[in-house]
């Protein structure tokens, strides 16, 4: 874009500027602004960048705990100390947009971009995962076959990227609904580990000391790629794609191990920060901030891979695999050497000043001048209104007694063990080096993945260090209870990641979260924002887990509507020996196998009710945080006594899903179980895919299911595992099926979709 373009009413609302904050940027800088501030004001004052229609609800959130070192809001991502001054960064953050119009480069850069959020805090990436969502991929009509391509694009885009930087990916979710039409989203997550000491702040202090670019050259790849992000999907959405960067997983490599090399020399680095989302604009403008300081750089020292590129364009610029750095002065030749040797941009392009200005010189002309503590901090904050939506008025009044029940429920679990979203997800994660870094000791497939830190690796940086650590991590969240309850949804989305965790035998510690939600000004879209909020605060509150940074992506629209609220959680557990790691599926003949948790028989939401009835309606199941706190308490202390030999939650499908899934998860090595529900009040169907929450299937040996049984908590002896067939006694007679015939439906469903 020209630099000395013409600022008119047409060019101000194509940069998403109101009148109202052009007038703010006006007051700010005492003069019109030039069209390469305008474009720095309209990246950094995007919602992307600023928050400035959710910070108000962010605010609600738990941030302070003992264990936190580095809270959400203060850096690229939050820090977590698991002991002996060891710590984990970890964050999750959205590509959707991206991702809609080019998925295989939307999905690679989203999970570039969020390793870099962990690099930069001085930890080593160790584990990645994602949160995916997708239009229905079955049939022959457009909207699937366009579903099926975003889907292979992006899980194509994923694995290209971590398996090519050798950071494994170690689980994640997959859901497939109707709302994600046309806007898919795709969630990246990453982990790193670091000592307390490595850690380090995205801040330009010290006046005088130099800063650093170092990294790819820039090219016009990704402009204005947050403001892209702040908009809704439309039909002409494919004139975006120049705003989707284009990723090199080779050159983050060389870039990761330069950062962490430069990091770890003793006083080199002063302040670090990815160029991100905004780019060279956001980390020059951040760090100054941050610091309190200035910074004044010339663009024509970046080094560039196209000609001819205008100051707004170098600034705006979203390339991958960049970073700026600030070092100490008379050590730059030391920052130069070391990203020299791994063959990589490392130039000084200019200093940090004491005047508190983002200063840019083009040469000898000053293409922007603007406050750079006003730049990050001062974008107008919105206080939106919120209006609960008619259609969860109407969807609780729904009665479920207008449902007819299936004559055959034994081929109703078989449909539901097909359905895409409650299928293996194995096409996925076969994709996907889960193996590699040999850490990874449960892999996609149970409850939560669980990996093993070795702290003698030399690649840690704490020469001498000895022993190890164990974590687990997941990523949940079920959209359709937001749909029909936002505030429950929040809560059970929170939850249901306590409950993957300690089935993996892991003490949950902390949670990251990316909310995906439609258009923040409309009403009811913000009711479901507020109230999403709301219900995971009171649960993060209840088992005292708090929210470490996570990301807001609004405007998930296409012209069909908005997006079901997808308030996603990646929670963090820690897990203190490792003979407490526990699994979902049976391990012996003639084990007992009990249901921790109340019978219930809530089929409001279910994917019953979905994928048999075509209805996405009633009442969300009912969170009691209490009973969900007591039975997690519990789960995880008879882990510890070792008691249990597996633990699955029981989620999407219900109980009959849940058992089918202990019996058939463990590859060849199956073992089924006969089970009695004929006793358990209600319909049959409610008993058996009803979706009532806090409920934990177990397996143990009888002596220790009789000290379960007494715990005076809600539990259920089901009956005994055994045989190669999943026999389920009801009130109707006796269900049974072959576990070989299941776990074909279950294990292939997503293979023939996709490779037919």
């Amino acid at each position: 874009m020209k630099a000395d373009i013409e600022i008119t009413s047409e060019i101000i609302a194509k940069h998403g500027v109101t009148p109202e904050e052009y007038g703010s940027i006006e007051k700010i800088l005492g003069r019109a602004p030039n069209i390469t501030e305008l474009g720095i004001f309209s990246v950094m004052w995007s919602e992307h960048c600023s928050y400035k229609n959710s910070r108000p609800e962010l605010k609600k959130f738990p941030r302070e705990a003992p264990f936190i070192l580095v809270k959400a809001g203060e850096e690229n991502a939050g820090i977590v100390d698991i002991g002996d001054s060891w710590a984990i960064a970890f964050k999750i953050e959205s590509h959707n947009h991206p991702s809609a119009v080019e998925p295989f480069q939307g999905a690679a850069t989203g999970v570039g971009g969020i390793i870099r959020d962990i690099f930069t805090m001085g930890a080593r990436p160790i584990l990645n995962m994602n949160s995916l969502r997708f239009g229905p991929i079955e049939g022959d009509s457009v909207e699937a076959a366009q579903n099926r391509r975003l889907f292979a694009g992006v899980v194509a885009g994923i694995a290209h990227y971590g398996n090519c930087i050798g950071v494994p990916t170690v689980g994640g979710e997959v859901y497939f609904d109707e709302s994600y039409d046309g806007n898919p989203l795709v969630n990246a997550l990453s982990l790193g580990v670091l000592r307390h000491d490595q850690i380090k702040r995205g801040k330009a202090a010290g006046v005088g000391n130099p800063v650093i670019y170092v990294g790819s050259a820039t090219g016009r790849d990704g402009l204005a790629g947050a403001a892209f992000a702040s908009r809704e999907l439309t039909e002409e959405s494919q004139q975006d794609r120049p705003a989707v960067q284009v990723g090199d997983p080779f050159m983050e490599k060389l870039l990761l191990e330069a950062c962490l090399e430069v990091m770890r020399t003793n006083g080199l680095v002063v302040g670090i920060q990815d160029m991100g989302a905004a780019g060279l604009t956001c980390s020059t403008c951040e760090t100054a901030s941050r610091g309190g300081t200035g910074n004044e750089i010339d663009l024509n020292l970046v080094p560039k891979r196209e000609t001819g590129m205008t100051p707004y364009e170098i600034l705006l610029s979203e390339s991958q695999e960049r970073m700026l750095l600030i070092a100490q002065k008379g050590r730059e030749k030391e920052v130069e050497a070391i990203f020299e040797k791994w063959d990589l941009h490392g130039v000084t392009i200019g200093r940090v000043t004491d005047d508190g200005m983002m200063r840019v010189k083009f040469g000898s002309v000053v293409a922007a001048e603007i406050p750079a503590r006003q730049l990050a901090e001062d974008a107008p904050i919105y206080h939106r209104e919120a209006k609960q939506p008619d259609w969860e008025i109407q969807n609780a009044n729904f009665e479920i007694r207008n449902v007819i029940e299936p004559r055959d429920c034994g081929e109703v679990l078989l449909k539901l063990l097909g359905s895409p979203t409650i299928a293996s997800k194995n096409w996925v994660y076969r994709q996907y080096d889960h193996m590699v870094q040999d850490g990874t000791i449960v892999a996609p497939g149970s409850d939560a993945a669980v990996v093993r830190i070795n702290l003698s690796r030399p690649d840690l940086g704490a020469p001498g260090a000895t022993g190890e650590k164990f974590i687990a991590f997941t990523t949940d969240c079920n959209s359709t209870y937001c749909y029909l309850d936002p505030f429950e949804g929040g809560k059970i989305a929170v939850a249901e990641a306590v409950r993957n965790l300690v089935c993996s035998g892991a003490r949950p510690l902390a949670i990251t979260d990316n909310l995906n939600f439609g258009n923040p000004m409309k009403p009811e879209v913000f009711w479901q924002f507020r109230r999403c909020v709301e219900g995971i605060c009171e649960a993060c509150q209840a088992f005292d887990t708090p929210v470490t940074g996570g990301n807001v992506s609004f405007y998930n629209e296409s012209p069909a509507g908005a997006i079901d609220p997808t308030p996603t959680i990646g929670m963090l557990g820690l897990i203190d020996d490792p003979k407490h790691i526990t699994t979902q599926w049976f391990k012996d003949e003639g084990d007992v196998v009990l249901l921790l948790g109340e019978i219930g028989d809530e089929l409001g939401g279910s994917e019953y009710l979905k994928r048999i009835h075509r209805l996405k309606t009633g009442k969300s199941p009912r969170m009691d945080l209490a009973l969900a706190k007591q039975i997690s308490d519990f789960t995880l202390g008879s882990i510890r006594k070792g008691w249990v030999k597996s633990a699955h939650d029981c989620s999407e499908g219900g109980l009959a899903v849940a058992l089918a899934e202990c019996c058939m998860s463990n590859g060849d090595a199956m073992i089924g179980a006969s089970v009695d529900s004929s006793k358990f009040p209600g319909r049959l169907d409610a008993v058996l895919f009803g979706e009532t929450q806090s409920r934990i299937v177990l397996s143990c040996p009888a002596k220790h299911a009789e000290e379960i049984l007494r715990s005076g908590l809600p539990v259920t002896r089901l009956g005994v595992t055994g045989g190669k067939a999943l026999n389920i006694k009801t009130s109707r007679g006796e269900l049974s099926w072959d576990l070989v015939h299941m776990r074909d439906v279950w294990w292939n469903a997503i293979g023939r979709l996709m490779d037919a």
